[in-house]
């Protein structure tokens, strides 16, 4: 199990509320249900714990993470590095400095694809990479290219009611 030090800098986080949670639900039991069917790896939930760097420690959770079966190694506690695919749900109450911190912090610590859902504006945004960059609207589909081939989402389906 993973040691947090002292110099780790904790942050509280608010609970979210009930569209941010059906939202990040919907999207993890559809990436889950297609890679389990295929093979792909593990779909993990919210409140699990990412260690993306050391001294001091950064330790994250997504809303929906994915980790490739060749990198999966069923920790007991914190997985070490980043998830091969993240899915956050950026609520209302999120600032541009928290997502900018989440970005930075995800696609540095080793994540290959973060999609980054607006709840407001009904959109998405696939982050490659810190320079690849894909903007979805409510027509559009999610997809995680090579981590995940073959797995798409229609945006419009997790804002169903």
């Amino acid at each position: 199990m993973a040691t947090i030090t002292a110099e780790a800098e904790v942050q509280r986080l608010p609970f979210s509320g009930g569209r941010h949670g059906a939202i990040a639900a919907r999207a993890g039991a559809h990436l889950a249900a297609y890679a389990q069917q295929h093979g792909d790896g593990v779909t993990l939930a919210a409140g699990t714990g990412f260690i993306l760097g050391h001294d001091p420690d950064k330790l994250r959770t997504a809303d929906v993470a994915f980790v490739r079966k060749d990198r999966w190694n069923d920790p007991e506690g914190f997985f070490e590095g980043g998830p091969d695919l993240v899915i956050e749900v950026i609520s209302p109450d999120e600032t541009y400095m928290d997502v900018d911190d989440k970005i930075h912090d995800w696609l540095s610590g080793d994540t290959r694809i973060l999609i980054l859902i607006d709840v407001r504006t009904q959109t998405a945004v696939i982050h490659r990479s810190l320079n690849g960059i894909s903007h979805i609207d409510i027509t559009g589909s999610l997809d995680a290219g090579d981590v995940i081939p073959g797995w798409t989402l229609p945006l419009r389906d997790l804002f169903v009611s």
